[in-house]
């Protein structure tokens, strides 16, 4: 992860608490890159839609100890 990574552990939370977080973040951000860790088996999908919705781009998916990491990134 690079130092200016925003990262959200959402790991044991349910939809739609990732979803509504890594918004909020997103939002306060603006701009830049974050990492999304998440265990709730529809959250990936659901946190993709939302941050293509506020214009962010999914850099990568991969698993991560029984979850999903995922890194968004937005000029």
């Amino acid at each position: 992860m690079a130092d200016n990574t925003k990262l959200i552990d959402a790991r044991g939370l349910s939809c739609p608490q990732p979803v509504l977080i890594a918004g909020d973040e997103m939002d306060a951000l603006g701009s830049g890159r974050i990492e999304v860790l998440t265990d709730c088996g529809a959250s990936p999908e659901n946190v993709g839609r939302a941050a293509k919705a506020k214009g962010w781009r999914l850099v990568t998916s991969a698993d991560a100890g029984g979850g999903v990491r995922l890194v968004f990134e937005k000029p």
